[in-house]
């Protein structure tokens, strides 16, 4: 075979040129799990929610009552605010993520989201209502049937591995900037060495 320094880079070329131009029928074979996936990826999202709640819970339990209405400027979230805001994706859009639901007393998100930030702002309060808002998205999350779960579903029209990583990522956002309100009111993370 006719092999020189001036032809390698035409090879490579002409063979990425054939990867990314052929058809790719795994990348939208993904688009479909078996159950038994399904089940595994929920009970991996689970898991990492467990983690979540745990350090979120940790902080709630560390940061002084005092500081709660405290905000790094006036345009952001207060640390109140910020819980709230994670028991809100706990009722619901966490829920919903596996086609589950809010509790039925909750109301219209649009109007009840954002009055939890508002009306629960007191220690105890808030992580009274991070309880309550946990222990549904749990059962709501272990009740997601992953036959159901095995294509996009409603109400999002993703797959369980797109709405596991974009709620996961969105509280672990949450959970960063929680940290550092903590930290920039004088508290260290309770998990922290």
């Amino acid at each position: 075979m006719f092999r020189s320094r001036n032809s390698r880079p035409l090879i490579f070329a002409l063979a990425v040129a054939a990867v990314t131009l052929i058809p790719s029928r795994t990348a939208r074979a993904q688009d479909v799990f078996d159950a038994k996936t399904a089940g595994y990826i929920r009970d991996s999202y689970l898991a990492d929610l467990d983690t979540l709640h745990a350090r979120f819970m940790a902080l709630a339990n560390a940061i002084p009552a005092e500081k709660y209405s405290w905000r790094p400027t006036p345009a952001v979230r207060t640390i109140s605010e910020a819980f709230m805001h994670v028991a809100g994706e706990w009722y619901y859009f966490t829920p919903v993520s596996l086609a589950g639901k809010p509790p039925a007393d909750f109301g219209s998100p649009r109007e009840k989201l954002p009055a939890l930030e508002k009306t629960v702002t007191t220690k105890d309060a808030v992580i009274a209502e991070l309880n309550k808002s946990w222990a549904h998205c749990r059962k709501e999350v272990l009740a997601a049937d992953p036959s159901k779960l095995t294509g996009k579903y409603k109400p999002f029209g993703v797959t369980i591995d797109q709405a596991a990583m974009a709620m996961t990522d969105d509280l672990h956002e949450h959970l960063g900037q929680l940290i550092v309100y903590s930290r920039s009111v004088g508290v260290k993370p309770p998990w922290s060495k």
